[in-house]
C-alpha cells in the first residue's frame, strides 16, 4: 500500500513526523507533500496566481509552496503520477478540528481534495485544552491508537466521496475511553475578537483573534465525545447539499 502523508501545520510540523511514524506502522511505502510554510486556516484553496515551487528533501520528501489542497493535487498528478498513493493521511493537526472547524481546516481540506481525486482519504487532529498551561500536545496518544483505528477503517467500504474525520482527545493514551462514531457538531456562538495595530509607517493592520469557549454537548456529536475522552470518528461528505431544502425548493419553485 502506497501511503501519501501531507498537512497544514507545515514540513516542519511536529504533528507530521508523528503522522509518518503513523503511517510507517501501516505500510513501509509512505511520500511526504506538505507545505513549505504553515497554512493552518486555509481551507480548500488552491494557488492559482502564483507559480508553485517545490523543493525536494530526500527520495520521498517533498515540500510545496502552496496551501494543502495544491500539495494534494501535486503528488497525485505530478510526484506521484505513475503510481498514485492509495491512502491519504492529513495531519496529525496541533489543535482539534471539530464542528465548524472542519470549514476553515486545511487538514480537513486535503482529505476532502484526495476525496475529490477518487483516494480513500483520512484527516487526524489533536485536541488541545482549553485552560492556560493545560495547552500541551499529547502525541503519544495519536502514536498509541492511530495505526490500529485507521487499519479497521480500511477493512470496510466507505460510501462514495466519503473522508473520514479523526479527533484524538487532551488525554494520555491509557485515559482515552473508546471510540465513538460522531456527527459534525455546533459550537456556541465564539467570539471573534479583531485587534487593530498601526505598523512604524502608521498604516493600520489587523489580527483575528478567536476565543475558544466550551459550548453545550449534544450527544453523539464529535464535540461530546472529545469531552469524554473519547477518539472522535466523523465521515464527512464533499457534498454539500441541503437535501431536506432541496425538497422544499422544487416544490416551492418548480
Amino acid at each position: 500500500m502506497r501511503i501519501l502523508i501531507t498537512n497544514d501545520d507545515g514540513i516542519n510540523a511536529r504533528g507530521l513526523e508523528i503522522l509518518k511514524a503513523i503511517a510507517l506502522g501501516i505500510s513501509p511505502d509512505v511520500w511526504t507533500v506538505a507545505p513549505e510554510t504553515n497554512q493552518s486556516g486555509t481551507s480548500h484553496s488552491m494557488t492559482l496566481h502564483t507559480p508553485l515551487r517545490q523543493r525536494k528533501i530526500d527520495e520521498r520528501t517533498y515540500a510545496i509552496a502552496g496551501t494543502p489542497t495544491d500539495c494534494v493535487i501535486m503528488a497525485v498528478r505530478h510526484i506521484l503520477k505513475q503510481q498514485p498513493p492509495d491512502l491519504i493521511l492529513s495531519g496529525v493537526n496541533h489543535g482539534s478540528n471539530l464542528a465548524e472547524d472542519t470549514t476553515y481546516s486545511g487538514t480537513v481540506a486535503a482529505a476532502m481534495e484526495g476525496t475529490l481525486l477518487g483516494i480513500r482519504s483520512i484527516a487526524l487532529s489533536l485536541m488541545m485544552g482549553f485552560e492556560e498551561g493545560a495547552r500541551r500536545a499529547l502525541w503519544e496518544t495519536p502514536l498509541a491508537h492511530a495505526p490500529s483505528l485507521i487499519k479497521k477503517l480500511l477493512e470496510e467500504e466507505w460510501e462514495p466521496k466519503t473522508l473520514i474525520n479523526i479527533n484524538f482527545p487532551d488525554a494520555d493514551p491509557h485515559e482515552v475511553k473508546g471510540i465513538a462514531v460522531t456527527s459534525q457538531g455546533v459550537r456556541d456562538q465564539a467570539l471573534l475578537d479583531i485587534d487593530s495595530r498601526i505598523d512604524p509607517w502608521g498604516t493600520p493592520y489587523f489580527w483575528f483573534g478567536f476565543e475558544r469557549r466550551k459550548s453545550t454537548l449534544v450527544p453523539g456529536s464529535d464535540l461530546a465525545a472529545i469531552a469524554e475522552n473519547k477518539i472522535s470518528v466523523t465521515p464527512l461528505s464533499v457534498d454539500l447539499t441541503n437535501h431536506g431544502s432541496l425538497k422544499m425548493l422544487n416544490a416551492k419553485l418548480s
